[in-house]
């Protein structure tokens, strides 16, 4: 009877354990249904400033796309013969003779962007765009057109397209002097040929320098994507008007990772200009050889701030040395703006037209000296006498010694030493494997410290061998080959 009366207590107890587990289950499960069914609800404040923020770039956006177009372009390209000792067997080439050691021809495609800035058929792109280019074709709204340069200017990295059209959507100028960093902008262009493909982001900087893209470099920094095809897109402001032409990425994977560069609108527009008028870029000219100054400099010159551009030395003849410049003057003001360092001094002079006069103040002795200068085109014996005349592999490439302000600006280690790439002409040899800023430390395992050691191991490459250089470049040392093809 005990045994049963246990059974029945026991049997009793999981009831009520049961039913109590079922009551908190219960429980639990309406306090949730309680929780998800409530509302999911977005302040209306927030879903109106979203709206308008969206249906603004979406406005802006629809503007702008009709002037940007599709660049592609065909080109022949050369390569070598395939080296292999196997084909250098008698039994190989007594069927196939020679023909893989041969160079080749190959077609080349590539695809990039433009902009219509004049309704008759004007299109500005880079020149790296169509360089080399046998056969240009421009996409406008699945129309296609021929097109063909009317002039091109590597320095900046600009060229000028022409179709036969009339009536285009031409975009409007901005002024990209008033650009500030934080500023919206939007990149159009064809990314992986995939046309008017819009992206978003702010001006990160201006005015940036050095980045080795080109002779003449005034970009803007912008994190709004611009990825392989965007190149000769346009850059605009919230008023959808033209601020820059989108140039390249800074990247080590080759994809979007947050930098690229634009060329500011107010130089593509002097270059363009003078294309279309001349096929080429007239520049201004002033004759001196100017660096930044480091801390050293400034307390050596007595200097207050370390803004602006310091002359190391001139051209006998040039316009500087005729308006009474000297070495030790640095350069604070040009026409009336500020100088804030060498490569916006460069940039100003050159947009100067030639024969106008400006007045440029130095600091000279602690005091401030405002000088009347009329600017020069450059004399073209000048321009040629700064390359070495060579016929071989590093023919066009521009070397100087690395000064103390060059060090400084470059950030070189002290260990590099070398000479730096000041320019490599478009039509050299290397000019697919040196970049503007190089340091280049040694040819052939041959070490050269100076511009003199330099030329003498350069001219010891035979015309038409490669050669193999020891380059430092951002940060890295590397070893490439230079040949002629």
């Amino acid at each position: 009877m005990k045994s049963k009366t246990k059974y029945v207590i026991a049997a009793t107890s999981l009831i009520i354990m049961g039913l109590i587990a079922g009551l908190v289950l219960s429980s639990t499960l309406n306090i949730n249904t309680n929780v998800y069914s409530q509302e999911y609800k977005v302040p209306e404040q927030a879903v109106k400033t979203l709206t308008q923020v969206s249906d603004a770039m979406a406005d802006l956006a629809a503007v702008v796309k009709p002037s940007v177009v599709n660049i592609s372009t065909v080109s022949i390209v050369k390569t070598k013969g395939v080296e292999n000792p196997f084909f250098n067997d008698p039994f190989f080439r007594q069927f196939f003779g020679n023909q893989f050691q041969q160079p080749q021809e190959r077609k080349q495609l590539s695809l990039g962007s433009g902009v219509i800035v004049d309704p008759n058929g004007i299109i500005l792109t880079n020149n790296h765009v169509v360089k080399g280019a046998q056969r240009i074709t421009v996409t406008i709204n699945q129309n296609t057109y021929k097109g063909k340069v009317i002039g091109a200017d590597a320095k900046t990295d600009l060229a000028v397209v022409k179709i036969n059209a009339t009536g285009l959507p031409a975009i409007k100028w901005g002024d990209s002097d008033k650009l500030r960093a934080g500023d919206t902008v939007l990149a159009i262009g064809s990314p992986f040929g995939l046309t008017q493909t819009v992206t978003s982001g702010i001006v990160s900087a201006v005015g940036r320098a050095n980045v080795g893209i080109a002779a003449y470099e005034d970009f803007i920094q912008t994190d709004a994507a611009i990825n392989p095809g965007n190149s000769g897109g346009a850059l605009v402001n919230a008023r959808g008007e033209l601020v820059g032409i989108n140039t390249a990425i800074f990247s080590t994977t080759g994809g979007y990772e947050g930098i690229g560069f634009a060329i500011p609108s107010d130089m593509a527009k002097v270059v363009m200009n003078d294309l279309i008028k001349t096929g080429r870029v007239i520049r201004g000219w002033l004759g001196v050889w100017i660096q930044p100054v480091n801390s050293d400099l400034q307390k050596q010159f007595g200097l207050k701030n370390k803004q602006g551009a310091l002359v190391s030395d001139f051209v006998e003849g040039s316009p500087a040395r005729k308006a009474g410049m000297e070495r030790g003057d640095f350069i604070v003001e040009y026409n009336g703006k500020k100088v804030t360092d060498p490569n916006e001094l460069r940039n100003m002079v050159a947009n100067t037209a030639p024969g106008t006069s400006v007045p440029i103040t130095v600091i000279r002795s602690g005091q401030r000296v405002t000088l009347s200068v009329k600017i020069t085109e450059q004399p073209k014996e000048t321009a040629k006498a700064e390359a070495p005349v060579l016929e071989n592999a590093l023919s066009g490439v521009d070397v100087q010694d690395i000064t103390p302000g060059v060090r400084s600006e470059l950030s070189l280690p002290a260990r590099i030493k070398g000479v730096v790439v000041t320019r490599v002409a478009e039509e050299s040899p290397s000019s697919d494997v040196l970049n503007a800023g190089d340091v280049i430390m040694e040819i052939n395992h041959v070490k050269v410290n100076n511009v003199k050691a330099y030329l003498s191991q350069a001219r010891k490459i035979t015309k038409g061998k490669s050669a193999l250089l020891l380059v430092w470049r951002r940060g890295s040392v590397f070893y490439v080959t230079v040949s002629m093809q």
